[in-house]
């Protein structure tokens, strides 16, 4: 069999699987957020670059995960999820922590929420407590092998990136009233607004990754028979392949490559340091404070970043403090207690700069 006609093959089958997932498997919904609003003065291409990045960590950032009470079989898949993502060799890392205090991201399993997590950052910005989960699997997830791509999806979306479906390049044309009332059937038995949200609204294209759709990236939900009118060859249904895919791998890398291993350079006060950065690109900078005082750190330029101070505590960084100044006509500050004798990695991502080579950072 030609390599042609077994690939041919293997989709025809995946569009026939696509109808049995999509009814008997639940999808994910992101939690509806505010979209960011800009002033006159933040033109297009600023607020594209903003969108693009905004949910992103900063690179090198340990997000730290906590389980609320559920099943071990169903935390081992969790854990299974996040080592798949780990193993492609991007700059960030996960840790299993035993308290919810120390967890940017906690897992809640109630059965009754389906299945969503947070987008990115967001984790942070929104989510209003350590006794309130980031994340929700919301079935059982030891059912079927292919639930692994549950848990894979969702901390997709922990890492900042939305739902591939909803990618205005992929030309879906929807046949919106069959998506509406397949959604409103078990398992899921979403409301008009929770599908339009989560399905028939289109991305803004600065939020997506590339101008290339992936039918099989696993933040691609299945879909069976009948909802998808254009392109024509998925009317029989969409089966992703399962798993990350090459191009989902290859942006997670974009953002996130694998962390760098030469030496941080030292600021010291009153010394400014220029980012000397493109756009999307980021510096780390080490603090050794020779006093224990407040310190205040701030960019200079004009230019839109987030800027997040870590402390390394027994080897390993931990979030103390962040400010994001994106869009705002101000710079990213921070104002915080260091302690002398403690080591201290600050993080710089640039979004946006209005005249290139002209951002700095400083501390005083």
């Amino acid at each position: 069999m030609s390599e042609r006609r077994r690939k041919y093959m293997e989709r025809e089958y995946r569009a026939d699987e696509s109808a049995e997932r999509s009814e008997y498997f639940g999808l994910c919904a992101v939690p509806e957020v505010p979209e960011p609003v800009f002033g006159r003065d933040v033109n297009p291409h600023r607020a594209g670059l903003i969108r693009l990045f905004r949910k992103k960590w900063v690179n090198g950032t340990v997000l730290h995960y906590y389980f609320f009470d559920t099943a071990e079989e169903q935390k081992k898949v969790v854990r299974r999820a996040f080592d798949t993502w780990k193993d492609i060799g991007m700059g960030l890392a996960f840790e299993e922590v035993d308290s919810p205090d120390e967890a940017e991201v906690r897992i809640g399993f109630d059965q009754t929420d389906g299945s969503w997590s947070y987008v990115g950052r967001d984790i942070i910005d929104l989510v209003a407590g350590p006794d309130e989960p980031t994340m929700n699997i919301g079935w059982d997830l030891t059912r079927d092998p292919r639930e692994i791509d549950t848990a894979i999806h969702e901390i997709g979306h922990t890492l900042g990136f939305p739902h591939e479906h909803q990618n205005p390049n992929a030309g879906i044309v929807w046949n919106e009233e069959a998506v509406y009332a397949a959604l409103a059937k078990p398992p899921n038995r979403w409301n008009r607004q929770k599908t339009f949200y989560n399905i028939i609204r289109k991305l803004d294209p600065t939020e997506v990754q590339g101008s290339v759709w992936d039918p099989d990236s696993v933040m691609h939900y299945p879909f069976g028979a009948g909802l998808i009118k254009e392109p024509a060859r998925y009317s029989k249904g969409l089966s992703p392949a399962g798993g990350i895919s090459e191009r989902d791998e290859s942006w997670v890398k974009t953002f996130y490559p694998p962390a760098e291993d030469a030496g941080y350079k030292e600021i010291k006060p009153l010394e400014p340091v220029k980012l000397a950065i493109a756009i999307g690109e980021q510096k780390n900078l080490l603090i050794k404070p020779e006093a224990t005082r407040y310190y205040d750190v701030r960019t200079f330029g004009t230019s839109d970043s987030v800027m997040v101070l870590f402390e390394d505590q027994d080897g390993e960084l931990r979030y103390l403090t962040g400010d994001d100044d994106s869009g705002e006509d101000r710079n990213a500050s921070i104002r915080t207690k260091l302690i002398k004798g403690r080591r201290y990695v600050l993080r710089v991502r640039l979004y946006y700069a209005n005249r290139a080579g002209e951002t700095a950072v400083m501390m005083w």
